[in-house]
């Protein structure tokens, strides 16, 4: 599996940016990709995943009516949609996978992600 996340930069605060994760290789089974955030000092934070399979979505509360993600099976892409953006959205943006062997009913960040692309940075600056 390989994953090759695009997008980021410099942003000002109330701005808009896309990121967008090409992915490669998933095998049968049931997907979830994501993406993580990591800012300087902080812990690694799941911010969206989605269900290939049938496109159910989680979003973490601190990016909830802001961010949207989705997925387009026919590119094979995932992408995540940020507004309204703030200072607190800086960090290094990581898109990751995992496949369960189980239907999954429930769609989270939650879980072992095996597979991880480069991470892509986003700067909220004035």
């Amino acid at each position: 599996v390989q994953l090759q996340a695009s997008g980021g930069g410099l942003v000002q605060p109330g701005g808009s940016v896309r990121l967008s994760c090409a992915a490669s290789g998933f095998t049968s089974g049931h997907w979830i990709v994501g993406w993580f955030r990591q800012a300087p000092g902080k812990e690694r934070e799941g911010v969206s995943c989605v269900n290939i399979r049938d496109g159910n979505t989680y979003q973490a509360d601190s990016v909830k009516d802001r961010f949207t993600i989705s997925r387009d099976n026919a590119k094979n892409t995932v992408d995540l949609q940020m507004n309204s953006l703030k200072p607190e959205d800086t960090a290094d943006y990581y898109c990751a996978a995992r496949r369960s062997p189980f239907i999954v009913m429930i769609t989270t960040c939650e879980g072992t992600f095996d597979y991880w692309g480069q991470g892509t940075q986003v700067t909220v600056s004035s």
